[in-house]
């Protein structure tokens, strides 16, 4: 049965900037986390606390979040990989940890230096009072390991639950997934005891009937980013999210409140395009909400 209420989280401002060949300045960056907080998004994903030199776009991120406009009612996290990231980011006065690993040694690797036991550790070591989101990548199929069995998912989901998770988004960082999938991790994840979600990439275009087919199984929580921004440096041939406008064009339409104002969004995509010189990715920033007349 649908939900009658998500909670969408936009990650424009950290997983969508992060495969842009431009670096934004962290003032810009912060105008567009502000821009997106007015337009009524309650969960965003402002920065990440990465490494500068692997992922130079997401360089000060401490001054991201000092020039952010705090909003109430607004939840704003930050990405991290291990403890270190954790005490950036908890020095910095965010809302929320968002904690990222992924399903298979092979892309773990290349994303967090790691194996993925020894992400589940620094999951382990994080002790703190904020809500803590993890996030498993490559939950829908890995680029070098290709597909990923549900059950491995699963169960690395529950460890992830007892080492403290109180959220666990299942990503298809490379936008593999199938509805078929959607459907069925985000079914077993109910039994988790958590709310559980989705992080969409539309590469092959099923992003959006992957979203549907998590909406009817139950998720709680869509990542999605402003415009279809986004990507992963480590993840080859990997292309934007799932657009927000896009999906609140859905799921409003499908009668499920969001508290966006998707005008206001369309305006922040419309914003961004002028920032970066380019058009972007999604579609309901172009077509317009509705018909006109």
């Amino acid at each position: 049965m649908m939900a009658a209420q998500v909670t969408i989280c936009d990650v424009g401002p950290r997983d969508g900037l992060q495969n842009e060949a431009e670096t934004l300045a962290p003032e810009v960056r912060a105008e567009l986390v502000n821009r997106l907080a007015a337009a009524g998004l309650r969960s965003i994903e402002a920065v990440s606390f990465v490494s500068a030199e692997r992922v130079p776009q997401m360089a000060g991120a401490e001054d991201v979040v000092t020039a952010i406009e705090r909003r109430e009612g607004v939840t704003y996290s930050g990405l991290v990989l291990n403890e270190k990231g954790y005490e950036r980011l908890a020095a910095a006065g965010l809302d929320a940890v968002h904690f990222t690993l992924a399903a298979t040694d092979s892309f773990n690797r290349r994303n967090a230096n790691r194996l993925v036991d020894e992400s589940v550790a620094e999951l382990e070591r994080i002790e703190t009072d904020l809500p803590v989101s993890v996030s498993i990548s490559v939950s829908f199929g890995c680029p070098f390991d290709g597909e990923v069995e549900t059950a491995t998912v699963m169960a690395l989901a529950e460890r992830c639950v007892q080492a403290g998770a109180q959220e666990i988004v299942f990503a298809d960082t490379i936008g593999v997934g199938v509805p078929r999938q959607a459907r069925e991790l985000v079914e077993r994840g109910g039994g988790l005891g958590v709310p559980v979600g989705v992080h969409l990439h539309n590469t092959r275009n099923t992003g959006f009937a992957n979203a549907y087919a998590a909406l009817e199984a139950g998720a709680a929580v869509f990542e999605s980013s402003v415009g279809g921004l986004g990507g992963c440096p480590f993840a080859p041939r990997a292309t934007g999210n799932i657009a927000t406008e896009d999906l609140v064009y859905l799921l409003e339409g499908e009668g499920v409140e969001t508290g966006v104002d998707l005008d206001a969004l369309i305006a922040v995509s419309e914003w961004l395009e002028e920032v970066l010189g380019r058009p972007l990715p999604g579609q309901v920033y172009r077509a317009g909400a509705s018909v006109a007349g």
